[in-house]
């Protein structure tokens, strides 16, 4: 058995280092370690409850995280283009496949609506990084492709809700509407009465603890309830996974959450995948070879097809158009979500020999998504192809509103920060572990959230990037926790100016060596603040008086001389 586990871990490594060389995602890798592994090939694992107990987890993961990104503010500024662009990509794949699958097919009419419905899907996780990695996600391009994106995890909502009707239990299509929306009306509902009566208090609770690991279980529980709800009346789990993460997601616990529970979504993500690709039936798709290669081959012309005429129509210039359908014309993880989650609930809308090719249609398509979009890159820059179509310039400004300051810890010093930059009209974020600060100070009208400032993962998700961010505070009271946000501050933006706040003298010196463009420390300043006060009040001339606390400022204090004591 140890010998197997070795040689499990061997084969993950290797496939996950070659494919990033090539730059492609992770997921792929998973999904080649779990064929290789599986029964079909070296046969180092079998498909075993255990497996498939922690490919449930995996789905429940990733329907969480799907959750957790719909987030209301960011759908209600981009509504015209995610409700715009978004649909008619679905709407225009799904006209353009259903005769398709109803000519060679014997599946029922729903069967193909539903089937239409799950490739008119995307891979969310492969194309951003697509897009992170040629550094277009804030282009006009990148815009457009990301609304679309977050339409299609919109609609994996009623999707994943009707199931039961596309397997064939209900046929009332009317009665099945209005079944929807009485969902739909009782899961808002849901969301705010549990959110603001259930949620809000126990997550405050567990944040007054300031332990992690309590944290990572009320996440769980909070998934695992939802689910078991979910299943109680009779929908598939994964809609109470994503419950979960939407009623996380308006949270001020959100940020802190993302950075916790994503090692841990990775590491069951990847048991699904390798879930999936075990179970992958290898005789039965080198038998029908031909049939895979099609159906991808006639998966990404469609769909790239009827992107491409949705985009021009909606006046996207042609060289957009053409990228914005190359990045989508493939299948998504919500395909392969709902097919296991088929697989796994019982529903049997499709043989599952047909649900076999489909899987396999779709990861090839997923893993063919980042060399296709390298090669026309390539050409295109070689002037091989799009010759007339001079490219477009790359935006650095996003429409988005940007983060300017990010203020670590919310105390005295924080707040008073916060103040300024409200009156300067200058946008910031703060962030503190002290919840009733949290609470407190939002319900007072500031910008702030609850999560750890040395964390890396935290700091990404407030918005922290190089080039982007314009300056961060420090303003947490204890020189440890200051000095290791500092360095995971330069560790993410190195050239970011940092202005901290420090107790003392020494406290400063530690944090300008690592880095800190201005620590004040904070018994001196207000050392000089009283003198200021006393000598200006004995006579002295105000700008005598600046002068001499300049000249006491020079080269870090070098004038003030070693205190006898901090008191």
């Amino acid at each position: 058995m140890s010998l197997a586990i070795l040689s499990f871990f061997a084969i993950v490594f290797v496939f996950v280092c070659v494919l990033r060389l090539v730059k492609i995602g992770t997921l792929a890798a998973f999904l080649l370690a779990g064929i290789v592994s599986g029964p079909y090939m070296l046969d180092l694992f079998q498909l075993t409850d255990t497996w498939t107990f922690l490919g449930e987890l995996g789905i429940l993961f990733l329907w969480f995280n799907i959750g957790l990104e719909i987030n209301m503010n960011r759908l209600w500024n981009m509504r015209r283009t995610i409700l715009g662009f978004g649909a008619a990509q679905v709407m225009m794949v799904a006209v353009m496949l259903f005769p398709i699958l109803s000519s060679f097919t014997s599946w029922s009419v729903l069967g193909c609506i539903m089937v239409s419905l799950l490739l008119a899907m995307s891979s969310t996780s492969e194309d951003l990084q697509v897009l992170i990695d040629k550094n277009q996600l804030n282009t006009d391009m990148g815009r457009q492709t990301f609304s679309i994106l977050l339409f299609q995890d919109l609609l994996s909502i009623p999707l994943l809700a009707m199931l039961p009707v596309f397997a064939g239990k209900s046929f009332n299509m009317g009665a099945t509407a209005i079944d929807i929306f009485v969902f739909s009306i009782a899961l808002i509902l849901g969301v705010v009465i549990v959110g603001r009566f259930i949620l809000n208090p126990l997550m405050k609770l567990v944040a007054k603890l300031k332990s992690k690991e309590a944290l990572l279980l009320a996440i769980m529980l909070n998934i695992i309830a939802w689910a078991l709800l979910m299943d109680f009346i009779g929908l598939p789990i994964g809609l109470g996974a994503f419950m979960a993460g939407m009623l996380l997601s308006e949270t001020i616990y959100r940020h802190q959450i993302c950075a916790e529970i994503g090692p841990y979504s990775m590491l069951f993500l990847a048991f699904f995948f390798i879930a999936l690709g075990m179970g992958l039936n290898l005789k039965f798709l080198i038998d029908n070879w031909y049939i895979v290669l099609g159906g991808t081959i006639g998966l990404i012309t469609v769909k790239f097809v009827a992107m491409f005429i949705v985009a021009r129509v909606r006046n996207v210039c042609t060289q957009d158009a053409v990228s914005i359908a190359l990045v989508l014309a493939q299948g998504g993880e919500f395909g392969l979500l709902m097919l296991q989650t088929m697989k796994t609930s019982g529903i049997d809308a499709l043989p599952e020999m047909h649900q076999e090719v489909l899987t396999a249609i779709i990861i090839i398509s997923i893993m063919l998504t980042p060399i296709l979009f390298a090669l026309y890159d390539k050409l295109r820059k070689a002037g091989k192809i799009m010759t007339k179509y001079p490219p477009t310039k790359k935006e650095n400004k996003s429409k988005e509103k940007r983060t300017d300051v990010i203020i670590c810890g919310f105390g005295r010093v924080g707040q008073i920060v916060a103040q300024m930059l409200t009156a300067e009209k200058i946008s910031y974020v703060a962030i503190d572990l002290d919840v009733n600060a949290v609470m407190l100070g939002r319900e007072r009208g500031f910008n702030v959230v609850y999560g750890n400032a040395r964390s890396g993962s935290v700091l990404r998700e407030l918005g922290l990037q190089a080039r982007r961010t314009r300056a961060v505070v420090v303003a947490l009271d204890n020189a440890a926790n200051a000095r290791d946000a500092v360095l995971t501050i330069k560790s993410i933006a190195p050239k970011v100016k940092i202005f901290a706040r420090a107790r003392n003298l020494e406290d400063s010196k530690v944090l300008l060596k690592e880095g800190v463009f201005e620590a004040q420390p904070e018994t001196i300043e207000s050392s000089f603040f009283l003198g200021y006060s006393v000598l200006n009040n004995l006579g002295v001339s105000e700008n005598k008086l600046d002068n001499l606390l300049d000249e006491m400022r020079k080269n870090n204090y070098a004038q003030v001389g070693k205190p006898i004591s901090d008191e």
